[in-house]
């Protein structure tokens, strides 16, 4: 049992209101006293990426509808070993979460205020005073009162427009019986770039990521008193924390390589975690601009391509190791980026020619949970297996089937109509489907053991 560090949770009352840039600052400030433990709700890889830039410790995500909720407990301890305080950036809105049919209607699953109640942290409400005045008290009292075991702790003002709207607003909040810790004007200089997926990610914008990062640390230090979030930091989490180790077991010794760099960026930190747990040491490498690394395994996670096929596509080098590679019996995994790059051509630009059907940007997002079934057996998963995975691109395939590839996922669509997705061979497994892999260890067991078979030159199946 460990006593796991305080922590406060950053939310809104919606989305846009400003509470990732406070949140990242505030967990920037922090840094320059003491250790922090950055962590973001939901499916979400780009804000921990700016969380870890502030932190100078890896963002980690706390998504109960993946994990379950039983794990987010021992997922908040694990992330706040050897730390003082964690800071917990909430998703959406404090209350939205997964849309379900019989779900809680105020309450949603996945929520910042279900995980916020579950892990007894007080929420600071950061709340976009703009186009109100006198109804950001009323605003605040049915926040901090729709739901018992939810705290609301303090409101951060953001967007005043004047001192004037600032005190009528921070007034008409104290009357509701809610502190306001911090007050931030409106201002657009420490603006982060965004693209169709959100933010532009903390490695594409690299110095001026971290010069972002600071000036979001000198405001809040400027405007909020994080002495008084320090006080109120708190938590009930008090059971044992998540150990990788205990997850999977060791499969034997290979080296798994790792996508990365700027084209490359969604991979949680749970996940390398796991595989050198189960026997693997894991090279990360940069597909723009590294060569292809000796390995047993190769995993490509989740990221931006499209914003990069030009430089992925001028790459031949890396597309005949590749083929080479799993020609040679060695497996892979690519994970919507990664299924991306296996393609035969992404808009236009040649692929790893891997799997044979193409890739283009489309009008539509396809975002939302899955509750997938793997349709067959793969290096990952057997026939018939659950997860609940996390769907968010802009791309679609010019078709959903492919020669000597079977279908890695079933499901329901909103409609009730069964969906067909992912590409599976004996050696590849490839999908638009996130997962978490604190929910998949047995997943990440059998590829490490198949990559192992791989690099003693034994067959990879069975």
């Amino acid at each position: 049992m460990v006593a796991a560090a305080p922590g406060i949770c950053i939310a809104a009352p919606a989305s846009g209101t400003g509470k990732t840039t406070i949140a990242t600052g505030l967990i920037a400030a922090l840094a320059r006293r003491m250790e922090v433990a950055p962590f973001k709700i939901g499916p979400d890889y780009i804000d921990p990426g700016y969380h870890t830039m502030a932190a100078g410790r890896p963002g980690r995500n706390l998504d109960s509808v993946m994990c379950g909720a039983d794990t987010m407990g021992p997922l908040y301890a694990h992330g706040c070993a050897g730390c003082d305080i964690a800071v917990v950036e909430g998703v959406m809105g404090l209350f939205d979460g997964r849309i379900t049919e019989g779900a809680d209607p105020v309450c949603a699953p996945g929520s910042t205020a279900e995980i916020a109640k579950q892990l007894g942290l007080p929420v600071i409400l950061v709340v976009d005073v703009r186009g109100m005045s006198q109804s950001a008290g009323a605003m605040v009292r049915g926040f901090a009162t729709a739901v018992a075991g939810v705290r609301v702790a303090g409101v951060i003002i953001n967007k005043a427009g004047t001192d004037r709207h600032e005190a009528v607003c921070r007034k008409s909040i104290e009357a509701a019986g809610i502190e306001v810790v911090g007050s931030i004007g409106r201002m657009d200089s420490i603006a982060v770039p965004s693209r169709h997926l959100g933010l532009v990610t903390a490695a594409e914008h690299g110095d001026a990521a971290a010069a972002a990062v600071q000036h979001m640390a000198d405001l809040v230090e400027q405007h909020v008193d994080i002495d008084r979030i320090i006080q109120l930091a708190a938590t009930t989490c008090d059971g044992p924390a998540w150990d990788p180790a205990a997850q999977v077991e060791s499969q034997g010794p290979c080296t798994v390589a790792l996508a990365g760099g700027d084209a490359f960026t969604f991979a949680y930190a749970e996940h390398t975690e796991l595989l050198t747990a189960a026997g693997a040491s894991v090279a990360v490498f940069d597909p723009l601009h590294d060569d292809f690394p000796d390995c047993d395994g190769l995993i490509i996670p989740g990221g931006f391509p499209e914003e990069h096929a030009a430089d992925l596509a001028a790459r031949d080098d890396l597309r005949h190791a590749i083929r080479k590679f799993i020609a040679d019996g060695a497996p892979v995994h690519g994970e919507c980026a990664g299924l991306l790059w296996l393609l035969e051509c992404l808009d236009g630009h040649p692929m790893l020619g891997v799997i044979p059907t193409t890739g283009q940007m489309g009008s539509r997002l396809s975002l939302g949970y899955r509750e997938a079934v793997a349709l067959e057996d793969s290096v990952l998963y057997r026939t018939g297996e659950r997860v609940v995975g996390h769907e968010f691109h802009h791309t679609c395939l010019s078709s959903p089937v492919a020669d000597g590839f079977s279908p890695a996922w079933g499901w329901r669509g909103w409609d009730g109509a069964p969906v067909r997705e992912g590409f599976v061979s004996p050696l590849v497994h490839a999908s638009y489907l996130h997962c978490h892999p604190a929910a998949t260890g047995t997943a990440i067991e059998r590829f490490v053991a198949a990559a192992h078979r791989a690099g003693r030159g034994q067959p990879v199946a069975g």
